[in-house]
């Protein structure tokens, strides 16, 4: 038997795996924080749950990267401390973020997430850890047709130019 066979909680990370998953816990903790930070600039309701939702999300991601690499002798990143509390009333007009830009900002997020999922499945050699991205991707899938669908009901939905003109076949 090998060394990378048998249980893949056994085996070593490779270098790639290691500096991915400790990589992919620190933006999980940048992105509590900023997550935290448009919940309170957030006046819309739907939009403030998906918040809450993608903090939930990336707290957990944090938690089992972070598990992950002390379970491997390696020390995972700080946790940025918690942000002061306040209410959308409170922040000067000039400085609140916009609903429609907190929407924008978690769906380009959540849609680079997912390709940094992809290619963490693509070099990890370790089942479980391309198993664990897989998870992940699949929670930021259905998170980012959550907040397409919300940005489509509230008209924050800026399309790309439509193609509107289509060629007519011809009768072969």
């Amino acid at each position: 038997m090998g060394i990378l066979s048998g249980n893949p909680k056994d085996e070593p990370l490779h270098y790639g795996e290691m500096f991915d998953v400790w990589s992919f816990s620190m933006k999980a903790k940048g992105s509590v924080s900023i997550y935290r930070a448009y919940n309170f600039h957030a006046g819309d309701d739907d939009l403030k749950e998906i918040l809450n939702d993608l903090i939930d999300q990336a707290e957990l991601e944090a938690k089992e990267c972070d598990s992950i690499l002390i379970s491997n002798g390696i020390l995972p990143s700080p946790a940025l401390p918690d942000r002061p509390e306040t209410k959308p009333a409170d922040i000067p007009p000039g400085a609140r973020i916009s609903d429609p830009e907190i929407a924008s900002l978690i769906s380009i997020d959540t849609s680079a997430g997912m390709v940094a999922c992809s290619q963490i499945m693509g070099k990890s050699i370790r089942e479980d850890i391309g198993a664990l991205f897989a998870k992940y991707h699949a929670t930021k899938a259905a998170l980012g047709l959550r907040i397409l669908k919300m940005n489509k009901e509230k008209g924050w939905l800026v399309p790309p130019p439509l193609h509107m003109k289509r060629p007519e076949h011809a009768e072969v």
